[in-house]
């Protein structure tokens, strides 16, 4: 073999190696917050497990949901994968490196390819700076396009891309409608020519026709910059739309993680069953007919979890194993991923 073929394999194999390695890998995340007693109090200080143990991958294109109730650690883990908390442990691989080992300079250079679309567009917009300025400032951080000029051309093509009249970068949030100034968060986001941006909650706080729209629009945006998201909603009829794979998470855990299609029919673990069959049918006749049984309990602390399980105390086929033993999770079904030893 002359020495121009065995290169030309040698590249081949390395662009097929690397479209199969995973974007980001997320191995045995914790993210445990310690929580002092008060300054006459003799407690002694205790320990939030916002995340306890969580692992999963997204391919490069792939949407990742992560859903659950309220507090069960999904914002958490998408802050520790951008590094704005640091992990209690864990690694958090992004294009082939350890985010947790990271020198700042090193993370800085991470970052311009990976951003973030925060839930408020109502707070998450400097109210003192005008669009333009707001899109603009990442690439004056990062050094790029150092023009003002080259910037401006940049804002209004952003801005075009995202639906919104180039001439929106003279005003300012206050004067936009909460659907444009997400339109503004996601062209910010955009800047960095990005290949992977966490949605945190990111139409939840819009009406639902402004829903739909920012939907299809990060969805022509994937397609378009060949994107991967993790989208971490509540809103499972926004997840089964939009992403690839679902993973559902109870108290700091991934209890249940597969294809979108495969998890909405097929749901294995308890509190998954439980998640869809609250979910509204549109129909009323349909919806007054459906049974429902809900889940008993509320919610543990996060202070003081339950031993094994943590979904024990609420989940109808819960045995006296489950008290003790941590289930871990194990794939049933091809890509399908359950933390039940029951189903």
């Amino acid at each position: 073999m002359s020495a121009v073929a065995g290169a030309t394999v040698r590249l081949a194999t390395s662009r097929a190696a690397q479209a199969e390695q995973p974007l980001v890998e997320v191995r045995n995340l914790k993210m445990h917050f310690t929580v002092a007693g008060g300054v006459f109090s003799r407690a002694k200080a205790a320990q939030i497990k916002a995340v306890d143990d969580v692992s999963f991958t997204i391919a490069r294109g792939e949407t990742l949901g992560l859903v659950g109730e309220s507090g069960c650690g999904k914002t958490t883990t998408g802050r520790c994968i951008l590094r704005l908390e640091q992990p209690t442990s864990g690694e958090i691989i992004f294009e082939g490196q350890n985010l947790c080992n990271l020198e700042r300079k090193a993370l800085n250079e991470k970052r311009e390819r990976m951003q973030v679309i925060f839930q408020d567009p109502y707070s998450s917009l400097n109210p003192r700076m005008k669009v333009g300025a707001i899109i603009g400032e990442p690439m004056m951080v990062h050094g790029i396009h150092p023009k003002r000029s080259e910037r401006v051309q940049r804002v209004a093509e952003l801005l075009s891309v995202c639906g919104l009249n180039p001439k929106f970068m003279d005003r300012y949030p206050h004067e936009m409608s909460g659907g444009q100034r997400q339109r503004v968060g996601i062209a910010r986001a955009l800047s960095l020519n990005p290949n992977f941006i966490i949605c945190d909650e990111a139409v939840s706080a819009l009406d639902v026709s402004i829903q739909a729209q920012v939907i299809n629009l990060l969805e022509d945006l994937r397609e378009q910059f060949k994107l991967s998201y993790l989208f971490i909603a509540h809103d499972l009829s926004v997840v089964r739309h939009l992403c690839h794979r679902v993973a559902v998470m109870y108290l700091g855990r991934l209890v249940e993680l597969a294809a979108s299609d495969e998890l909405f029919s097929n749901p294995l673990h308890p509190y998954t069953q439980a998640l869809l069959e609250a979910v509204p049918i549109p129909d009323p006749d349909i919806e007054k007919r459906r049974a429902h049984h809900g889940m008993k309990g509320e919610v543990p602390s996060p202070i003081n979890p339950p031993s094994g399980c943590v979904f024990h105390p609420r989940c109808p086929l819960a045995v006296g194993s489950c008290r003790q033993e941590v289930p871990e999770l194990r794939e049933l079904k091809p890509g399908h991923w359950v933390s039940c030893p029951r189903v």
